[in-house]
């Protein structure tokens, strides 16, 4: 590791300017994917600026229709808070399975939006539940923050500060895990509102991608069978060391059949 400045922040605003007055800071959030990063020397930011003690991103809250999540919230509070497991099952079980209980307990949900990798599990939620990163400075649509692999809408110096959901009637994550990062092989997120079914996949593709063949067949029945009876093309998937593009495509209407039988138990 080479040094580099630390600096605390305790407010979002005084984060950003931080940020604005170096351009090569960086925010610290978890620190799960940067600190391997920089000991490998593949990022070399000259401060990091810690935002974890943010109280304004430390905050969960459950009102009415809306579930506003802090961007600095560990995994292991989003799993552990009771509001949030009533009212969006789903997400409070996907945290609860990501990686490790070391990783649960310092990973943040605004630090794995920022960084988008392809096989996260929260990029799922925030697109089956049509959520809404909240920054700085703006609010941005899930259909519109998700780029590429490793890429977002946010600008270079934007901070993420919460996330919200939306309420579902049902919702549920299933996934195919590496055993030995627990990252998604194939991930598949079911959320069934009012308005319809959306289901959206991780780790198949460079990007999370909602998948309209399976929301047509679960919108007409909301069933396991609907979803077990949907082929998937495997020509936008990934294939990589892990698994093939074709097993995957074959992955994901089974994990979506597990996750609408868990949304309905």
């Amino acid at each position: 590791m080479y040094s580099f400045d630390y600096q605390r922040a305790t407010e979002p605003k005084d984060a950003v300017s931080a940020l604005q007055a170096d351009s090569d800071a960086k925010f610290l959030a978890g620190g799960q994917s940067l600190l391997p990063t920089m000991r490998l020397r593949l990022a070399q930011p000259s401060k990091l600026i810690d935002v974890t003690r943010i109280a304004a991103m430390k905050a969960i809250r459950v009102d009415g229709q809306t579930v506003s999540i802090g961007a600095a919230v560990c995994h292991a509070d989003v799993a552990a808070n009771a509001d949030v497991a009533r009212a969006l099952p789903g997400l409070a079980f996907l945290a609860s399975q990501i990686g490790d209980r070391q990783v649960r307990a310092l990973g943040t949900i605004g630090g794995s939006l920022a960084n988008n990798d392809p096989a996260a599990c929260y990029p799922a939620a925030v697109l089956a539940l049509n959520g809404t990163v909240v920054t700085d400075r703006r609010r941005i649509a899930a259909e519109d923050f998700f780029v590429g692999m490793y890429e977002t809408a946010l600008a270079a110096d934007e901070l993420i500060t919460s996330v919200e959901f939306p309420a579902a009637e049902k919702s549920a994550y299933e996934k195919f895990r590496n055993p030995a990062s627990h990252f998604a092989l194939v991930g598949v997120f079911v959320a069934k509102t009012g308005q319809g079914v959306r289901v959206a996949i991780t780790g198949a593709a460079s990007s999370v991608f909602r998948s309209p063949e399976l929301e047509q067949a679960l919108s007409a029945n909301f069933t396991p069978e609907a979803a077990r009876g949907v082929t998937v093309s495997s020509g936008d998937l990934q294939t990589d060391l892990h698994a093939s593009a074709e097993y995957r495509a074959h992955l994901i209407p089974v994990l979506a059949a597990r996750a609408v039988a868990k949304a309905n138990s």
